[in-house]
């Protein structure tokens, strides 16, 4: 399916890896009461073959992860996957089979991939849903300045970032500009390893006196997150008329042009993996494109399931789940509708989609913050997640959680298929997020699960490759398990 998945499969010790869906996962909890001194860690319970396939999984996901670096980029590269796996654009009109597959994009910052059932699609989906932005700086209406002899973007924060940490760092500027003839410019700069880099620069210890004082989140201040883009200019020229000149002869865009762009500045960082073991990994975006690839993968490997399997990628939940390709908006649910429609043809009524709504079970899934090492403290240990232990099933309060029944069901295929699973319960307080309450308001059934991360909404934030691969084996069962 994926070059490098079939690659490793094929390959010496990695031939094992194509079992990787029938080998034999211990559950965790099963192996937590054998062992007196408490859980062990996923990497114990699984056998030489199996971390053969959990390696070659990751470097999929590293590869995927080194060009989709927002929500534009994930939903290009997730049709690329997509097509490669059998899937087409989803048709107008016309019936479905059993086993077709097929997309639907929505503004091009929004995928819904779907496999037809064996089932009627009104008697309900089964949905793994998960956001594909990740917090970021991008560029203002005007973005353009001159500053001592320097050239600048202004920015704004989509999500919420720590800002101190954006600093000192290379950067790249990348995703596309609308011109007003309804041409669309292309732009990438700095993930080539021979491009420039941008960089946003910190003081220096010998003139910082006067800021020392200012708090950890205002270290660096919103309005001083602005990147150096140039500072040389030819003479009887500004620096920023420097810059406007090569936008006009590299791209063909003027100033104007950048009121209709969505350009957004991200680490230039490749995905590399962490510690002597490799056991880890340190990858920007990780939130929530982590779940949202393994649902992109589960999704793939679907052929003929009962209720037909629906993976919805979208945008904007760090900013709440606004605009139309947000969870929010009623893209979804108009998507599941036209389904019913077109499978149910002149015999549908309003009543087929509310019914549909009513039996669909959805996965959400989000990562969260895991146990750290050098700030334990910040959780309770005994309903913390921890890397390398699993998936984590969010158990928040406050009414974020599954109900009791729904939370039993899911218990069942993941020690049916062997996942490894914990629990996660922030410290003292109730909390929620991810797109789960966009989709239990339209009457559907959702669980919020994910897996635990180190640096969350970092600018390289660190996983555990057992956990990436058990995320996967979730949703997979979860599209595969009975009523």
């Amino acid at each position: 399916m994926l070059l490098r998945y079939l690659q490793a499969c094929t390959a010496g010790a990695m031939a094992t890896a194509s079992l990787m869906l029938s080998l034999p996962f211990i559950s965790l909890q099963a192996a937590a009461a054998e062992n007196a001194d408490g859980p062990q860690s996923g990497w114990e319970m699984i056998s030489d073959e199996e971390k053969t396939a959990v390696f070659a999984f990751a470097e999929d996901y590293k590869d995927f992860m080194s060009r989709a670096k927002t929500e534009l980029s994930f939903v290009t590269e997730a049709v690329r996957l997509a097509e490669q796996a059998g899937f087409k654009a989803m048709p107008a009109s016309g019936k479905f089979s059993p086993g077709d597959r097929y997309y639907d994009v929505n503004r091009d910052r929004t995928i819904t991939l779907f496999v037809v059932g064996t089932e009627p699609m009104a008697e309900g989906f089964r949905v793994v849903g998960a956001h594909i932005d990740s917090p970021r700086l991008e560029l203002k209406g005007r973005p353009l300045y001159e500053s001592h002899g320097f050239a600048l973007f202004q920015t704004y924060r989509h999500g919420g970032i720590k800002n101190y940490q954006w600093v000192n760092l290379p950067l790249a500027l990348v995703g596309h500009v609308d011109k007003k003839d309804g041409t669309r410019v292309a732009v990438s700069v700095g993930l080539d390893k021979d491009d420039p880099i941008f960089i946003i620069p910190d003081l220096s210890p010998h003139v910082d006196a006067d800021y020392r004082n200012r708090k950890n989140r205002d270290v660096i201040m919103g309005e001083e997150l602005d990147p150096i883009i140039a500072s040389m200019a030819p003479a009887e020229d500004s620096v920023k008329d420097s810059v406007l000149a090569y936008l006009k002869s590299e791209y063909d865009i003027s100033e104007d042009d950048l009121v209709s762009a969505e350009l957004a500045i991200v680490p230039a960082v490749e995905p590399r993996d962490v510690g002597f073991d490799r056991a880890m990994m340190a990858i920007y975006g990780q939130d929530d494109k982590l779940s949202s690839y393994t649902a992109l993968r589960a999704i793939l490997e679907q052929k003929n399931p009962a209720r037909t399997a629906v993976a919805f990628l979208v945008d904007n939940e760090e900013v709440g789940n606004i605009n139309n390709t947000g969870s929010n908006s009623d893209y979804f649910v108009d998507l599941l509708a036209e389904l019913v429609y077109l499978e149910r043809g002149d015999a549908y009524n309003d009543m087929d989609i509310r019914r549909a709504l009513r039996h669909t079970k959805v996965v959400s899934s989000d990562v969260n913050p895991g146990i750290h090492p050098t700030y334990p403290g910040v959780w309770e240990a005994g309903n913390a997640p921890r890397l390398g232990y699993g998936v984590n099933l969010k158990l928040y309060g406050g009414g974020f959680n599954a109900n009791s029944e729904f939370m039993a069901w899911n218990r069942a295929y993941l020690d049916e298929a062997g996942v490894a699973w914990q629990t996660a319960t922030y410290k003292g307080r109730a909390s929620g997020g991810t797109i789960g309450s966009s989709l239990s308001r339209r009457n559907m059934e959702v669980i919020d699960y994910g897996v635990p991360l180190l640096s969350i909404h970092s600018t390289y934030a660190v996983s555990s490759k057992v956990d990436v691969h058990m995320l996967y084996r979730a949703m997979d069962a979860f599209f595969r398990y009975g009523d």
